[in-house]
């Protein structure tokens, strides 16, 4: 506070009634101003304005501060269907599963053409294929209490939320499903494991023997298991409405353990290697003394090489001695339509390797690949087809553009550039693959990064079948019974509850028409 007689002042200073009253009311304004340059030479004792009584708060939510929020959560997290987005969806007809039969052969025994006057020819040998696809639905619940509602008033419509989030969560499961659904395949047990103790290499001990075990994973359970997590083996979901299903989780039936033991000191290891599974896209290991085994790694080719005690808390005791590799509440996608026995798509695993490194793959030093050339030329050979899009992870599409840049000085690369030279950027990533093998000549594979493949495998699939009136429109489609769908059910508690539902397969007319490289390490 200041000292001054403003009210005073203010009367002085008021406007003028009338033209002699101006030099008075001039007189007044600078009596006023004087008196404010006074008042601010003389505070009061103590200079109270340095104790405010407001200032700025510390926080966002207390104190009379304006809370800067924009109106509408924002949804920053990934949506990638790819498969989902490009395959075409059909509608069923009833039934309880698609059907179809294939021709897949004419003229099978080489049956000679030629024919001696006025007789008739041979009779030709057709082989032909049955397939089937049982319908199986999919769907997941979503629920919002009504305090929730109320609370996201003026903000946000949080019933409209749960609805958006439960579509697109169900479109997600379901792009997992297509790539690597797996009902039919059994993964049966894991070999048991080839040891090879050292004692170098780590932080292991000669105290005490140590017992490995391991256990194939399919993609499911690859895609949902961790170190810090554990795997799925039997899984036992309480369903929204009381009742419950039990399913495998995507780990096949572990291995009889193995042991091994350091000769001496403290610094061994031990390397570890398990016969590749057909079906396995992954393994667990499980180490410790016999009995008391506990996750420890998680890869992608079938081997390691241990170095220290298992880090995770899962024991293999935990999993059982089932085979929980298979989902019956699903259909077969792509890959276990390709694994499954008798599809005769070509399936290939790299070579074990050394322990922990694996095999990785291998350039030609002209620009190529051996094992993607080996699956093209095998699907010519055998079936006169050419895949036309190569399905890949990260790493293997990491590793791909480094094997074809790292060919001789005559490698057959092929490089685009853009008309625009006015700037130049570093790293270079190879986005399709020349197919040797065509009936066409060279065609353009395109080389794809699906966000559920895993690391160490390849999956090539054709679009279209190289033969005329083959009567397949799509070599693969989603064939619906029934196509999403969104049910909001009658209130049972102070919460909106809805769930998004479907219900359909996965139909791949030619299994022939796609090939599968696996176990392939980094590198």
């Amino acid at each position: 506070m200041y000292q001054t007689n403003l009210p005073h002042m203010l009367a002085k200073s008021a406007l003028p009634r009338s033209v002699q009253d101006y030099n008075a009311a001039l007189a007044n304004a600078s009596s006023f101003l004087q008196e404010i340059e006074r008042a601010h030479a003389n505070p009061l004792p103590g200079d109270p304005l340095a104790k405010s009584t407001f200032s700025e708060s510390t926080s966002p939510t207390s104190g009379l501060t304006y809370y800067d929020l924009e109106t509408g959560a924002k949804f920053v997290y990934p949506l990638l269907t790819p498969l989902r987005n490009e395959i075409p969806r059909v509608s069923g007809k009833g039934g309880i599963q698609a059907n179809w039969r294939a021709v897949t052969g004419i003229n099978t025994t080489g049956l000679r053409i030629g024919v001696s006057g006025g007789n008739r020819g041979g009779v030709q040998a057709v082989s032909t294929q049955d397939y089937s696809a049982a319908y199986k639905g999919i769907g997941i619940e979503t629920s919002v209490d009504f305090e929730a509602q109320y609370a996201g008033m003026g903000f946000d419509d949080v019933k409209a939320i749960g609805a958006k989030v439960g579509l697109e969560a169900c479109m997600l499961g379901e792009e997992l499903l297509i790539l690597g659904g797996d009902t039919s395949v059994a993964l049966g047990q894991t070999p048991t494991p080839s040891l090879a103790p050292s004692t170098t290499g780590g932080t292991l001990t000669s105290t005490t023997p140590y017992s490995i075990i391991c256990v194939a994973l399919t993609l499911d359970a690859l895609v949902n298991g961790s170190v810090s997590g554990g795997i799925q083996g039997a899984i036992t979901r309480v369903n929204a409405d009381g009742s419950s299903d039990t399913f495998g989780g995507g780990a096949a039936q572990q291995s009889a353990n193995a042991t091994a033991s350091i000769s001496s000191g403290s610094t061994g290891s031990i390397a570890a290697t398990v016969a590749p599974v057909v079906g396995a896209l992954g393994y667990a290991w499980f180490w410790g003394a016999a009995g008391s085994e506990v996750l420890g790694a998680i890869t992608t080719i079938n081997s390691l090489v241990i170095t220290a005690p298992a880090t995770g808390t899962q024991t293999a005791a935990s999993l059982g001695i089932s085979d929980n590799s298979f989902n019956a509440l699903v259909f077969d996608g792509l890959l276990y339509q390709a694994f499954k026995s008798g599809s005769n798509a070509y399936v290939a695993y790299l070579p074990s390797g050394t322990a922990g490194t694996g095999s990785t793959l291998t350039g030609d030093g002209a620009g190529g690949i051996v094992e993607v050339d080996a699956a093209l030329k095998n699907r010519w050979d055998n079936y006169r087809l050419s895949p036309d899009t190569m399905w890949v992870s990260s790493q293997v599409a990491q590793n791909l553009s480094a094997k074809i840049l790292a060919g001789g000085v005559n490698a057959a690369q092929r490089f685009v550039f853009d008309a625009d030279q006015g700037a130049l950027g570093g790293g270079v990533m190879v986005r399709t693959y020349l197919n040797k093998f065509s009936m066409a000549g060279p065609k353009t594979v395109d080389i794809r990064v699906h966000p559920n493949m895993p690391a160490g495998t390849i999956l090539l699939t054709s679009r279209t079948l190289p033969y005329p009136l083959s009567n397949v429109g799509n070599v693969m489609q989603i064939r619906t019974r029934q196509d999403y769908y969104q049910i909001e059910w009658p209130p049972r508690a102070r919460r909106y509850e809805s769930g998004v539902y479907a219900d359909e397969v996965l139909q791949h007319y030619f299994p022939p028409s796609m090939a599968v490289i696996s176990n392939i390490a980094a590198g």
